[in-house]
């Protein structure tokens, strides 16, 4: 695979490795297999939690940080994008100064973040990212002349990633070659970039030290290693992901709110997602993010099959109503959690065969010495 060359960090499971070239080549394909708005909506959150929750499993899964203040950043690149469309109108130029703004700005906060909290221990930390994020989702929805407040922002984007653009007036099998299909295809490519970035990362020294970190944080240190820098730099690389995966959003929705993408929801999603997947993978954010998006999108379709399958029976239908499809949604997470308390990469991984034991060495031959002569033999 691609990820084996570029991070020296195979899937370590033929399972593992046939799953993520599947998922991947859907989201490549998905246009041509299954068109149709919903499943490209579908397809493209897809794409933007496997950055997002990549970018989170950077912070929690490698360093064993629990920060709530992820969707902060995620919101910075979402806004940064929404501010400077609606301010300098649709163009690339408007993308490119929102995007470097909104990287600034994530790596300020980050950085001030890393130097004053991260030296504080746990709980006291979670508490602290937890109130940066509630100040900023506050001040968002109070600055209505800069960010549109509860209403947020709708903009434009440049042409060729707007749905009227045409690339081509002939169908190419039976998908319209329009704008919309661009602006997925360019989103698809940035996911890619970024979730191979996030895997070279984390296999290389940087990443190795990051591991030791969580494993003993007082050994780590007691070698060397400035554990706080080390945790600073991976509480800002983990932030300027996340505004990328919020600048995606911004590019595909082409609208920006408070609730869009500063909501306490999406960063309990993501965790689920990390969770679900596998911490300390990357593979997992990826592997959870298809699994979560699906059943969050389709759960209610299939409830309602379902329900109507069996009208026979009221209180089965009653059970199966799609109104319920939260505790349904909520049940299958808690038996994931249950069987695969390692997550969906961590339990494929431990299914490796063990390794054959190695050969028994050869046994060496007994050499006799041949009776010198005058000596008596024996007959």
């Amino acid at each position: 695979m691609l990820s084996r060359f570029l991070s020296n960090d195979p899937p370590r499971n033929k399972v593992l490795a046939v799953v993520l070239v599947l998922l991947f080549a859907t989201l490549l394909l998905t246009p041509f297999l299954i068109p149709g708005v919903k499943a490209l909506d579908v397809a493209a959150k897809i794409l933007i939690f496997v950055v997002l929750a990549a970018s989170f499993d950077l912070l929690l899964g490698y360093t064993g940080i629990v920060s709530f203040a992820h969707t902060m950043f995620f919101g910075i690149g979402a806004y940064g994008v929404a501010i400077a469309s609606t301010r300098m109108g649709a163009g690339w130029g408007a993308l490119a100064v929102g995007l470097a703004a909104a990287l600034v700005v994530s790596f300020v906060l980050a950085l001030a973040i890393g130097l004053f909290s991260l030296r504080v221990r746990a709980i006291f930390f979670s508490m602290i990212t937890l109130a940066f994020a509630a100040a900023f989702q506050t001040l968002a929805s109070q600055l209505s002349d800069f960010t549109g407040g509860e209403d947020g922002l709708t903009f434009k984007m440049p042409e060729v990633l707007s749905p009227g653009f045409k690339l081509s007036e002939t169908p190419f099998l039976g998908v319209s070659l329009d704008g919309r299909l661009i602006c997925y295809y360019l989103m698809f490519v940035v996911a890619l970039v970024l979730f191979l970035a996030m895997l070279r990362i984390v296999n290389s020294p940087f990443g190795r030290v990051l591991q030791a970190i969580r494993e003993n944080e007082f050994r780590a240190e007691a070698i060397g290693y400035r554990v706080v820098v080390y945790r600073t730099v991976s509480s800002i690389l983990s932030a300027l992901f996340a505004t990328m995966a919020g600048a995606m959003l911004s590019v595909w929705l082409r609208y920006n709110g408070p609730d869009t993408s500063l909501s306490f929801e999406i960063m309990m999603d993501v965790l689920l997602i990390v969770v679900i997947g596998g911490m300390g993978t990357i593979y997992g954010a990826a592997i959870g993010s298809g699994l979560f998006v699906v059943a969050q999108s389709y759960l209610q379709d299939l409830l309602k099959l379902a329900s109507e399958a069996v009208a026979g029976l009221p209180w089965l239908a009653a059970l199966l109503s799609p109104d319920r499809w939260l505790l349904w949604l909520g049940l299958l997470f808690v038996l994931s959690v249950y069987y695969f308390p390692t997550g969906v990469v961590g339990r494929l991984r431990a299914m490796r065969p063990p390794p054959k034991p190695p050969a028994p060495p050869a046994a060496t031959p007994i050499k006799r010495t041949p009776p010198l002569q005058g000596d008596f033999v024996e007959n």
